[in-house]
């Protein structure tokens, strides 16, 4: 069986960890799998699968509506025998599909998330149900992005199927970490707070900031990590100014590898405004870190309030700032969550977990 994932490009991001923990994780010696990108440059990750020898195609979508594409595509698929299609994201699922409809490759149709704020337009409605038609299966990584499917796409809930994002567990390492808390200036005795992300208007970091300030005033231990970078830095670092709390707060630019930096953390906050299904909170429970999140998008369905961590209303300084408070101030509920989170990714969030259910649509959809 020849799976060939079609999507936009192969850089650092969620729908990409996806497909590379696909490919990585597949140990079926009956599929073989291969990737289509559709814009360029392929990105890093399509680097290092394509120096392991996994084969990939690089196109460079023309802007508007690209009809060669299909073409191109069409060929592809025929030239290379290829039995399924599997599209992650909306527009390489459109193209996916009229380039294989009438031939012999089966569709596979998986949504990663939703733009914030979620909206549809007639001809989505209109285009959706036929192009469904010629897909075998439809997948969404979480409940909330399968009902924004027949909310805002017309797909009907009962065409779709939630496979939760996967990842594989991060190490710890004591040493390393230790290292790092010497070089960030980390006091023994605080609590540290930390998020990874991209500096973007969609993460709501600043929320994030002014809860932290104001949890500062009765929990003068904490420390807050901020993790990456963006557009919203020089934003971000003059709200900190202005708070007055730049000697708690610590930016600390992009890591390419944040597991010793999670591993630091006593807790893992996420205050985004849309999620589908998170991969760093993945990452934080896969190293026993309680979290505080908001109630966006697949983030309640990943940490069960009061279990794993915290969920708060989406956009709710106050309760941000009451989460944070509650569990800084409580050592029992930090090891007790932390390892209850840790129980759940082993459960439902690892990577072999993820791979046996997309290789048994893969199966299913053939025998179909």
């Amino acid at each position: 069986m020849r799976v060939m994932h079609v999507t936009f490009d192969m850089r650092i991001g969620g729908t990409e960890m996806v497909i590379k923990n696909i490919i990585e994780g597949n140990s079926d010696a009956n599929i073989e799998m291969s990737i289509y990108c559709i814009e360029a440059p392929l990105g890093p990750w399509g680097e290092d699968l394509k120096a392991s020898g996994t084969p990939i195609a690089v196109e460079e979508r023309q802007p508007g509506f690209d009809r060669s594409l299909i073409s191109k595509i069409r060929k592809h698929i025929k030239d290379n025998d290829i039995d399924i299609l599997h599209c992650h994201q909306y527009t390489p699922w459109v193209y996916g599909t009229l380039a294989a409809a009438f031939t012999k490759t089966k569709v596979i149709f998986t949504e990663h998330g939703r733009f914030y704020p979620d909206s549809s337009s007639w001809k989505r409605k209109l285009v959706n149900p036929i192009l469904n038609k010629f897909t075998s299966a439809v997948t969404a990584i979480s409940e909330a992005t399968k009902t924004a499917l027949e909310e805002f796409e017309a797909i009907p809930k009962s065409d779709v199927k939630v496979i939760y994002n996967g990842i594989k567990p991060l190490d710890s390492d004591n040493e390393a970490k230790n290292a790092l808390k010497e070089r960030l200036k980390l006091p023994d005795d605080c609590i540290i707070l930390g998020t990874v992300a991209r500096f973007d208007p969609i993460k709501n970091q600043e929320m994030m900031i002014k809860a932290f300030s104001k949890a500062l005033r009765d929990r003068n231990n904490l420390i807050l990590l901020l993790v990456g970078d963006g557009e919203l830095r020089p934003t971000l670092e003059t709200i900190v100014k202005e708070e007055g709390i730049s000697n708690k707060v610590r930016f600390t630019g992009y890591i390419k590898d944040p597991s010793q930096i999670i591993d630091l953390m006593d807790v893992f906050l996420l205050s985004s405004l849309s999620e589908g299904t998170s991969m760093t909170l993945l990452e934080a429970m896969s190293l026993s870190k309680p979290c505080i999140v908001t109630d966006a998008g697949g983030n309640p369905e990943i940490i069960i309030d009061q279990q794993n961590g915290l969920v708060t209303p989406n956009g709710c300084c106050s309760s941000f700032s009451h989460a944070i408070e509650t569990l800084s101030s409580s050592p029992l509920k930090l090891k007790a969550m932390g390892e209850n989170g840790y129980n759940i990714f082993c459960e439902k969030f690892s990577a072999n977990t993820m791979v046996s259910h997309y290789t048994s649509i893969y199966f299913e959809t053939m025998e179909n």
